[in-house]
C-alpha cells in the first residue's frame, strides 16, 4: 500500500494522471507547501516497472522539500515523472495532455526541466497551463536551468576538496564525471577551466565524444566510472549510484554531484563517513537549478541575484561539513535535520500567522 512505502513520507498529494490517446502515464507527487506551492523538476524515463516510478518521484518529491528549504526559497517540494523513452516517446499530445494534468492541481505543482525534458517539451506543457517554469519567453522567462546547477555543483566540489583535501585549487584535482547531459556537461567545461583532469563516462556515446574531444578527458565505460583511482567522483547521472555493490568499489576521497537521490538508502552515507569518504549531500550541491527557476516563479528574473543565491551552495556545504564533523555524524544526516529544522520553523511561522 502506497502510504506503508518507504519513501511515502507523508506526501501531501500523489496524482496518477493516464491519457490513451497521447500515451501518457504520470506521476504528480507533492510532499510538502509550507514554504509556497510544490515546485519541482519533470523527469521522462523508460522505467522498468510503475512501483520504479512511484520510488523515484517520491524519493525526488522529498528532495525538493529539503532542496528548496536549505536554499532559502519560498518554494514546497514536488516533482513528476512520465513513465516512456525520452528517446522515442515525446509527442506535442503527451506533452499537452501533462499541461492538463499539472493545471488541475490550480497551480499546487510548478513543473519544470529534469533528465529526459527540456525546455522546448516545457513550452508545450506551457500551452494547457500557466504553472511552468524554464520557459524561453514571458517577462521573467530564464531558459534551461541546467548552466546554474552545473555552477552549484562546480562550488560544491571545490567546497569539499578544500575541506577534505585542503587545497582551494582544483589543478591537477582528478574527477570522474558520471552522466554527460546538459549538467554534466556544463560541469566539464568548469572544471576544465580549472585544470582538473577528467575521466568521464555516459550511455551516450555522441556525448562521450564531445567531452573527449573538447577537454581531452579520459572515457570508461558506465559500469567502472564509480571505481576510477581519482580524487572526486561527480554522479551527474540517475540516482542510487551509491550502493552495497559499488561502495567496495569507490577509490575516491570526495562524492560530489548533480544527480538527485545518490545513496540508494540513508545507511549509505554512514558507510561513507567510516571508509573517509565525503559526500556532499545531493539537494544542496545541486540546488542552483532550483534557485534559478525560482527566480522566473517570482515574476522578475536578477540574474545577479540568482547568482548570489548559487555561490552561497558553497558556504552551505562547508557548514554541513564542520558540523558534520563537531557531531561525528554522516553529512546527509546533518543536512536531513536542517532541512526539517527549517521546514518546522516554517510551520510554526504559518499557525503563528494564522492565530
Amino acid at each position: 500500500m502506497l502510504f506503508d512505502a518507504p519513501d511515502f513520507d507523508n506526501h501531501e498529494l500523489v496524482l496518477f494522471g493516464r491519457d490513451p490517446e497521447s500515451g501518457l502515464k504520470a506521476i504528480i507527487a507533492v510532499h510538502d507547501t509550507t514554504l509556497g506551492p510544490a515546485c519541482g523538476g519533470c523527469r521522462m524515463w523508460p522505467y522498468a516497472t510503475e512501483a520504479d516510478a512511484v520510488k523515484d518521484v517520491l524519493r525526488l518529491s522529498r528532495g525538493m522539500s529539503y532542496k528548496n528549504v536549505m536554499a532559502g526559497l519560498p518554494l514546497g517540494g514536488g516533482k513528476s515523472v512520465l513513465i516512456g523513452d525520452p528517446k522515442t516517446a515525446k509527442s506535442d499530445a503527451l506533452f499537452r495532455a501533462f499541461g492538463r494534468m499539472v493545471e488541475s492541481l490550480g497551480g499546487r505543482y510548478i513543473a519544470a526541466e529534469d533528465v529526459g525534458i527540456t525546455v522546448a517539451d516545457v513550452q508545450v506543457m506551457g500551452r494547457e497551463t500557466k504553472h511552468v517554469a524554464g520557459l524561453n519567453h514571458g517577462a521573467a522567462a530564464s531558459g534551461d536551468p541546467s548552466p546554474f546547477t552545473a555552477y552549484g555543483v562546480y562550488l560544491g566540489i571545490k567546497a569539499a576538496v578544500k575541506h577534505r583535501l585542503g587545497t582551494d585549487s582544483l589543478k591537477g584535482v582528478r574527477v570522474a564525471v558520471q552522466g554527460l547531459g546538459n549538467v554534466g556537461s556544463h560541469l566539464c567545461q568548469r572544471l576544465a577551466d580549472d585544470g582538473a583532469v577528467l575521466v568521464v563516462s555516459d550511455i551516450f556515446a555522441d556525448q562521450v565524444r564531445r567531452v573527449v574531444d573538447r577537454h581531452g578527458a579520459t572515457a570508461v565505460d558506465p559500469s567502472v566510472i564509480h571505481a576510477q583511482d581519482v580524487d572526486v567522483f561527480a554522479p551527474c547521472a540517475l540516482g542510487g549510484v551509491l550502493n552495497e555493490q559499488s561502495l567496495p568499489q569507490l577509490k575516491a576521497k570526495v562524492v560530489a554531484g548533480g544527480a538527485n537521490n545518490q545513496l540508494s538508502v540513508d545507511a549509505i552515507g554512514r558507510q561513507l563517513r567510516t571508509l573517509g569518504v565525503l559526500y556532499a549531500p545531493d539537494y544542496v550541491i545541486n540546488g542552483g537549478g532550483i534557485i534559478n527557476v525560482a527566480g522566473e516563479v517570482g515574476g522578475t528574473y536578477s540574474k545577479e541575484a540568482i547568482l548570489a543565491k548559487v555561490e552561497a551552495i558553497h558556504g552551505t556545504l562547508a557548514d554541513i561539513f564542520r558540523r558534520a564533523d563537531a557531531e561525528d555524524r554522516p553529512t546527509n544526516e546533518v543536512a536531513d535535520q536542517m532541512a526539517r529544522e527549517r521546514l518546522a520553523a516554517g510551520r510554526a511561522k504559518g499557525m503563528a500567522k494564522v492565530a
